[in-house]
């Protein structure tokens, strides 16, 4: 059964009690890092690196394309989601492996990593579905909360997301350019000038990783490769936006002003996460090929332990919740995705009516 957030009043001495008891938990977890979670990391690394050179090998087998296209698909989501991601955040930085590192890892996107980890690690990560400071709501191009003024542009707001999600690793390289403040005229190209050089270098990489280099290895088998190529990373396109959407936008999902966070205490920012997060139940594989982001609220509540954890210490996180009456908002995944399409065809339309809640910082309201 889904549970969605829901309006909670906490007094700043339960909202420090209640940071405490997460600061708690992570301390916890930091302490009991070892072999095991290294064992794991290293274990998902040699298990991508295996379905990516079998998907490689069987391109050369036309008949075994569609096995050729799974391999490499499990292969891109691994890299993106359990490795790349979770490295980028500095999960790892505690073994000491430069292969882990997240000053040094590179992920197979077109995204250069030290551009992604500003704008997620830093900027979606400090202001968390905070309006006008968290551009992962709506990635700029779409309209997912009713503070967002309607305009006529967002009649579109079905053909967009759908747009960026065949497209999705290129909506992430382009997010940092804001090009709706330059088309707006609050920025200019020349702005983002220091963005182009990284920009150009790893498109070009992966470009030619992707659709010269491997193909042309294949010889004659060069098309089918390309294709092959393209379906791999449409489904790993698809696949990373349903759970990345399904982690920030169900039904339930807070967002905040930027009023409302003003000197915010660490009681109060985990309560953010909180409320700004959403999980996605299923199972151990599913959550693997998820990178565990089907915890998103754990997530967000410690991005920097390894993720892995995340299983190991919902139900605690969960529990605490409870006994302060805060919602935690999780459900399959099929219910979570409806429930962001709903949105995202709701916010296209005008409001019918615009109701402001002067509601104090603790008591946040939840996102339609």
């Amino acid at each position: 059964m889904t549970t969605t957030s829901h309006r909670t009043t906490l007094t700043p001495e339960q909202l420090e009690a209640f940071g405490a008891e997460m600061d708690a938990i992570r301390q916890r977890v930091i302490a009991d890092l070892g072999t095991d979670d290294a064992d794991y990391i290293r274990g998902i690394v040699k298990a991508q690196r295996r379905f990516e050179i079998a998907g490689r090998a069987l391109f050369y087998l036309p008949p075994a394309w569609p096995l050729a296209v799974a391999a490499l698909s499990v292969s891109k989501i691994l890299d993106n989601m359990e490795i790349g991601h979770n490295v980028m955040h500095g999960q790892y930085d505690w073994m000491g492996d430069p292969g882990l590192s997240s000053k040094m890892y590179e992920w197979d996107n077109v995204c250069p990593s030290e551009q992604w980890k500003y704008s997620h690690n830093y900027i979606h990560h400090t202001f968390t579905n905070i309006l006008g400071k968290d551009r992962d709501i709506g990635y700029g191009v779409l309209r997912m909360d009713e503070d967002q003024e309607w305009k006529p542009y967002y009649l579109g707001n079905p053909l967009y997301a759908f747009l960026l999600m065949v497209f999705f690793e290129w909506g992430v390289l382009m997010h940092d350019l804001e090009i709706e403040r330059i088309v707006a005229g609050e920025r200019t190209w020349a702005d983002t000038k220091h963005l182009h050089k990284g920009m150009l270098r790893k498109v070009r990489n992966q470009t030619l990783k992707d659709y010269v280099l491997f193909p042309a290895l294949t010889g004659p088998l060069f098309v089918p490769t390309v294709v092959g190529n393209v379906t791999a990373n449409l489904v790993r396109n698809v696949w990373a936006f349903g759970i990345i959407f399904c982690g920030h936008f169900p039904a339930g999902v807070s967002t905040f002003s930027e009023e409302e966070t003003e000197n915010e205490s660490r009681g109060h920012w985990y309560y953010r996460q909180l409320l700004g997060s959403a999980n996605i139940t299923g199972g151990k594989l599913f959550h693997i090929m998820t990178g565990n982001l089907s915890f998103q609220i754990e997530h967000h509540l410690f991005p920097d332990l390894p993720a892995r954890r995340y299983p190991q210490i919902a139900a605690e996180v969960r529990g605490i919740c409870e006994r302060y009456g805060l919602g935690y908002n999780t459900g399959p995944l099929a219910r979570q995705l409806g429930s962001v399409a709903r949105k995202i065809c709701r916010f296209a339309l005008p409001d019918r009516k615009k109701s402001h809640d002067p509601s104090p910082v603790a008591q946040l309201r939840p996102a339609a």
